[in-house]
C-alpha cells in the first residue's frame, strides 16, 4: 500500500487552509500595529547643535530647527552652510527612521508564513 505524500502536511491532500489564513490574517495585524507604531515614533538628526531634524519612522520630514545666530542671513555662504547642516540633520534622522523600521518590520516583512519555508 502506498503512503499518501500530502499526509504529512495536514493530511486529507494537503495544508489546513482555515490555519494558513488565520496566520496570514495575525501577520498582517502585526505589519499594520509596526507600520502605525513607525508614523507615530519621532526621530532626531542634529549637526553641531545648529540644527535639529526631526523625521517620523517612516522618514517623512517632521520639522527643522535652527538655533538662532547660526547663519547669518545675508550671507550667501552661511547660508550654504545651513542648507548643508539641514541635509546632514536630515540623513542622521532619516539613518535612525531606516535602523528603526528594519528592527520594527524586519521580522515581519522577510520571514514569510511560519511553517512553510
Amino acid at each position: 500500500m502506498t503512503q499518501n505524500p500530502f499526509d504529512a502536511l495536514g493530511g486529507a491532500g494537503g495544508l489546513d487552509m482555515n490555519a494558513l489564513l488565520q496566520q496570514a490574517q495575525a501577520m498582517q495585524e502585526q505589519l499594520q500595529a509596526a507600520q502605525d507604531a513607525l508614523a507615530d515614533a519621532v526621530l532626531e538628526g542634529s549637526v553641531a547643535g545648529a540644527v535639529t531634524v526631526r523625521v517620523n519612522g517612516t522618514g517623512e520630514l517632521l520639522g527643522i530647527d535652527v538655533t538662532p545666530g547660526t547663519v547669518d542671513g545675508d550671507d550667501a555662504e552661511s547660508l550654504a552652510e545651513l542648507g548643508d547642516m539641514i541635509v546632514a540633520a536630515y540623513r542622521e534622522a532619516k539613518g535612525k527612521a531606516d535602523d528603526a523600521a528594519a528592527q520594527a518590520l524586519g521580522p515581519l516583512a522577510g520571514g514569510g508564513l511560519p511553517g512553510l519555508g
